[in-house]
């Protein structure tokens, strides 16, 4: 095992001008469950196979453990890549496609076979081992395509988006055996992904990129609690959290009929560039449902309820102003605002619910730079 550490790694491709990784400054610690999420094209993939030695860097440094590696061939790194693809071979069995890669590096058959045995065995592979991949399921390839990197007893394992190819049951259950079976084995590992709820129940700490640039890495609990800026506020959670543009009044932030505090600390903080304004954030489960006409409440249209069993979640807009509503919604270009509800209790189309935003659990950043403010 060992750690990673990628020092201002960056990588053109040719014919473009945009860096895909932008000076890349990341420390992966000895055993660490790291995963890099962010939206397609954002650099994810390309920086785990920077380290994989698969693309060129172009400036800046990649070390694993002490020795740097920016310039070493792939065969030579010590790691083992698990792939969106299984890419198994289909003319062999699972035992002989697990151990090919020691077959090929001259492994002796006896420590061969003992090695596929005990990967089997962590995977529940044991009863398969004679079979083809055709007569596999698609989570079961999946297993056949880690244990395959298992049996490389690797520094480093690296996997870029595994689950892609299972439906939706089967990836929540093969990402909790994956996330068991790294920290069982201890083995550094870099999980790429670009679905946030992946990363939030599988990485030790999460590292989110943007157009090639890092924009913060911390643990899921940090991500969540404390987005550095409205890129990640937006991108992390599901469903997605609320944000709008506010204007800062006597120490408040306003918006239509909607009042809410501002400490000291946030309006000292305020620029000439942010212009009297801030962007608020707040979660669907951070607004609390309450009657109509109280002071400093949101006034909701329902366009739809969501109902889950144990939640509910209201779809709709700011009543009564449209241009409020293009101010305020969850997600990217929308302007739709989301609010967990008691499932008990839910409106109906069309109705209009009042909801105030909980004290303390608002996310203030700056109109200018969208950079977190202190609260």
């Amino acid at each position: 095992m060992a750690s990673v550490t990628f020092d201002k790694a960056t990588r053109v491709y040719p014919g473009s001008e945009r860096p895909a990784v932008d000076a890349l400054d990341l420390e992966i610690a000895d055993g660490e469950f790291l995963v890099l999420v962010g939206p397609s094209g954002c650099g994810k993939s390309t920086s785990l196979r920077m380290l994989a030695g698969l693309e060129d860097v172009n400036s800046g440094r990649i070390y694993i453990g002490d020795r740097d590696v920016t310039d070493v061939q792939p065969k030579d790194r010590d790691i083992a890549m698990v792939f969106q693809n299984y890419a198994l071979y289909p003319h062999m069995s699972v035992a002989d496609n697990m151990g090919f890669a020691l077959k090929i590096a001259g492994t002796p058959k006896a420590e061969i076979e003992t090695r596929v045995k005990e990967a089997a065995r962590i995977l529940d592979l044991t009863e398969y081992l004679d079979r083809k991949p055709k007569a596999l399921s698609g989570g079961q390839r999946q297993r056949v395509a880690m244990g395959r990197a298992i049996v490389r007893q690797p520094r480093v394992f690296l996997m870029d988006e595994p689950l892609s190819n299972l439906d939706a049951k089967l990836r929540v259950q093969t990402r909790t055996q994956i996330a068991s079976l790294q920290r069982r084995l201890g083995v550094t590992t870099v999980y790429v992904t670009h679905d946030q709820t992946e990363a939030l129940t599988m990485g030790d700490r999460i590292a989110v990129l943007k157009d090639g640039l890092l924009q913060q890495v911390g643990t899921p609990r940090e991500m969540y609690d404390t987005p550095a800026n409205v890129f990640v506020a937006g991108f992390i959670g599901s469903p997605a959290m609320n944000l709008g543009d506010f204007r800062v009044e006597n120490g408040e932030a306003v918006l239509g009929e909607a009042r809410v505090p501002l400490t000291r600390a946030t309006v000292d903080a305020l620029d000439a560039a942010d212009n009297g304004k801030v962007i608020l954030g707040f979660r669907p489960e951070s607004l609390d449902r309450v009657p109509t006409g109280g002071p400093g409440t949101i006034p909701v249209r329902v366009n739809l309820v969501e109902e889950l069993g144990s939640d509910a979640y209201v779809y709709g807009e700011l009543s009564g102003s449209r241009e409020l509503a293009e101010h305020l919604g969850s997600g990217e270009d929308s302007d739709q605002v989301i609010v967990r509800i008691d499932p008990r209790n839910v409106p109906d189309k069309g109705e209009t619910i009042h909801v105030r935003i909980r004290e303390g659990e608002q996310h203030v950043f700056s109109s200018a730079t969208g950079e977190r403010l202190p609260q």
